[in-house]
């Protein structure tokens, strides 16, 4: 990354920031409120809340301990770490991994473009007064070229951040993410103040426990999860090749999942109270949730519809807007850093410049980045089509932790001896028994019910947008592409504190 081949991020402090850097922000502002929205039940989405806290312990967690020791272990990329772990016969399987988190940053590149907009209209124009007024501006800005100019700007900057090195993303995650959580929470006091926002709240926490007899719930609340903290997407496992010895696995994982699920649910308490809020008044809870389901294919325009009508009805709202928006752009920014250096790490371990391998990356993210840009409802497939990959990483990620011994993996990767935690047995069962089952049984689950109910006429096509087809071909041609080049992306041996190319 620069001329140190031993760079290590300075301080504890630095490492969690960037850790939560990675997964704090649109996945949690932007994506959380909708999926919440769009699995509640007629009572209420306590039921959904419950699955999502369920797999922060069950999948998250465990998974990021196992990212942690992995990166510390390698000190490479997501592929060499898989290599360093189980071998180059199986180590390819780290380049699937790899590609469903680069998979997603095509198209988060353009979330981040929203939050751009949305920026500068906040700086620049009035805050709108009424829902037609922001669904105007939501459908107006949808329908020019903006989102396709803001997504090549977005990864523009982003690349350059990448270029810069792991100390340069370690000072900026150190401004931007302690400024997000501020503006979270003056955000959230102003949300609670509204009359009407505790239904919004009751809404958020009542539980509807039949939802969870549909598999569809306990998908999306692990996918979510998985988006929520960055479990399973190697993007931790990439920021923990710069770990320092004496950082403590055991406790900056628990820091890292439980910090980033309560950061979600600050966000689904401001959206829910704002919008309950907003339209209590005059429609009954089926009507509003009605509203929240159809802001933009899969909700994917409810922060951005809803949020400035907050700030609207604010003392000074029209500075709240300029620094939530800012806020949520330095989020989203932060987390594409993480993507676009998972697969600039990936080339630099194989031997790479590292500016002409960022340059490559930033270039095929916008190209493969455009449809998502141009479209909604591909944004939507692709949203939901590598989400779902999550759970094959983890599988994968899993998978490498039992090849290597899941005892020897926590005594020796783990439980070193500078830790200030030691991690125990339970973690052998989750990793060994209840990730595989997790994976199988709730994929298979969906599939079958797919298949016999929810949409027996679709689920063999590949261009309906959330069919079985379409998510298996998706898959099988990522598979296909990364057996293929499987030679090339180990081709370079690569020493294992070597984390610089020479001459930088």
């Amino acid at each position: 990354m620069s001329a140190n081949t031993n760079e290590r991020f300075s301080s504890k402090l630095g490492l969690i920031l960037s850790v939560l850097g990675i997964a704090i922000g649109t996945g949690n502002i932007w994506r959380f409120p909708r999926i919440a929205a769009q699995n509640g039940g007629e009572d209420g989405a306590g039921a959904f809340l419950f699955a999502w806290i369920c797999f922060l312990i069950l999948w998250s967690i465990p998974l990021i301990i196992a990212e942690y020791g992995m990166g510390r272990n390698g000190r490479k990329g997501i592929v060499g770490s898989f290599v360093a772990l189980i071998g180059e016969k199986k180590g390819w399987l780290g380049g699937f991994v790899g590609f469903v988190a680069t998979a997603i940053m095509f198209y988060y590149s353009v979330v981040a473009s929203w939050c751009l907009y949305y920026l500068i209209t906040s700086i620049t124009t009035a805050l709108p007064a009424d829902l037609q007024q922001a669904n105007a501006i939501w459908e107006g800005f949808q329908g020019s070229n903006w989102p396709l100019a803001g997504h090549a700007i977005v990864m523009f900057i982003g690349g350059f951040i990448v270029i810069k090195g792991i100390s340069s993303i370690e000072k900026v995650n150190k401004v931007l993410i302690p400024s997000l959580l501020l503006v979270l929470i003056v955000s959230l006091f102003k949300a609670l103040s509204l009359e009407g926002s505790g239904l919004g709240l009751e809404y958020l926490f009542t539980p509807d426990w039949s939802t969870l007899k549909k598999p569809q719930i306990w998908l999306e609340a692990l996918t979510q999860n998985a988006w929520d903290t960055g479990a399973a997407w190697g993007l931790i496992l990439t920021y923990a090749a710069y770990m320092r010895s004496t950082d403590d696995v055991t406790i900056s994982a628990f820091q890292t999942g439980i910090g980033n699920n309560v950061v979600s649910l600050v966000a689904a308490m401001i959206i829910f109270s704002t919008v309950f809020g907003t339209l209590s008044p005059t429609m009954g809870n089926s009507e509003i949730l009605e509203v929240m389901k159809t802001s933009g294919p899969a909700s994917t325009g409810l922060t951005f519809i809803w949020m400035p009508q907050l700030f609207a009805k604010m003392g000074g709202g029209g500075i709240f807007a300029i620094l939530f928006f800012l806020g949520l752009t330095f989020a989203a920014f932060s987390s594409l850093i993480s993507m676009i250096e998972l697969a600039v790490k990936v080339f630099v371990d194989m031997g790479a410049v590292r500016k002409r391998a960022t340059m490559i990356i930033c270039g095929a993210g916008f190209g493969f980045g455009i449809p998502s840009a141009l479209n909604l409802t591909f944004f939507a497939n692709q949203d939901f089509v590598w989400g779902v990959g999550l759970m094959v990483s983890g599988a994968l990620i899993s998978y490498a932790v039992i090849k290597y011994g899941t005892q020897k993996f926590r005594e020796d990767l783990i439980n070193t001896e500078e830790r200030s935690s030691t991690l125990g047995k339970w973690w052998e069962i989750i990793i060994k028994y209840v990730v595989p089952i997790e994976v199988v049984t709730l994929l298979g689950w969906w599939m079958y019910l797919s298949a016999a109910e929810y949409a027996p006429d679709t689920w063999y096509n590949p261009l309906s947008p959330y069919s079985v087809a379409t998510v298996l071909l998706q898959w099988a041609m990522a598979l296909g592409l990364v057996w293929f080049f499987r030679k090339r992306l180990m081709g370079k041996k690569v020493k294992s504190d070597d984390l610089a190319e020479p001459g930088e």
